[in-house]
């Protein structure tokens, strides 16, 4: 049975404030738990119902009523983990593309980028310090499992840049060239993204060595960052295999 300070614990994670104070984070739903058991993630507790199991695991049992007490879900899974925040570090010493995200406040866009980095061989993102927290649980959610694969660090992005000027840095921008036609050729390079309102902080543009955009052919005004990304990503791989 849950006692009283664990629930309260647990729940307080659905905010930030707690996910920094106690270095902790939720991940709910039977693959992502077990996904996370695979990792290098450290673990604190893991919780399911009366009648699963996790298989050479010893998870604490509770029923259907307790874990809907503590789930972040509108339909609770009958799997929950509390896991420990890993420090990680900007890590810019493989060959391969880099994704820089600036200001992104989606929680759903920040986790489907995440997992669709990880589809792309992708394992490293840089965020802007006013990204969405990576842990918070709707970005968890929406990585699929693809979190506990690839190292999200959180930076000031000009300090990164003036740091780091020696790399080929391309940006996503309406006026920038057509990515079909001038594709992203080097195969270490920084992609960056921009907020889903505002674009790229014009403070970022004069670190753009290369300003690329998907041609549009009908008549939608923009493109969710994630799937714009899904598409530089999948254009990237097409040369750089």
């Amino acid at each position: 049975m849950l006692s009283i300070s664990q629930k309260k614990y647990i729940h307080s994670l659905q905010l930030k404030k707690f996910r920094l104070q106690h270095g902790t984070f939720l991940v709910e739903g039977e693959k992502m738990v077990k996904e996370l058991i695979q990792s290098d993630f450290e673990l604190e507790f893991v919780f399911v119902t009366v009648g699963n199991k996790i298989e050479n695991y010893n998870a604490i049992e509770i029923s259907e009523k307790e874990m809907k007490s503590i789930s972040a879900l509108t339909t609770p899974s009958n799997f929950l983990a509390v896991a420990k925040q890993k420090k990680q570090v900007v890590d810019l010493t493989q060959n391969n593309l880099i994704l820089v995200l600036d200001n992104i406040k989606d929680p759903g866009n920040l986790g489907t980028i995440i997992r669709t980095a990880d589809w792309f061989g992708i394992n490293t993102i840089i965020c802007s310090n006013e990204c969405v927290d990576v842990y918070n649980p709707k970005v968890v959610q929406a990585t699929m499992g693809s979190l506990f694969r690839i190292n999200v660090t959180y930076v000031d992005l000009v300090e990164f840049f003036q740091q780091n000027n020696s790399i080929p840095s391309y940006g996503a921008l309406l006026e920038g060239k057509n990515l079909y036609q001038y594709p992203i050729k080097y195969k270490k390079a920084f992609l960056l993204m921009g907020s889903e309102s505002f674009g790229i902080d014009n403070k970022l543009i004069p670190f753009i060595t290369e300003k690329i955009m998907i041609p549009k052919f009908g008549q939608s005004e923009s493109l969710n960052v994630a799937v714009a990304t899904g598409i530089l990503c999948s254009a990237y791989r097409q040369i750089n295999r």
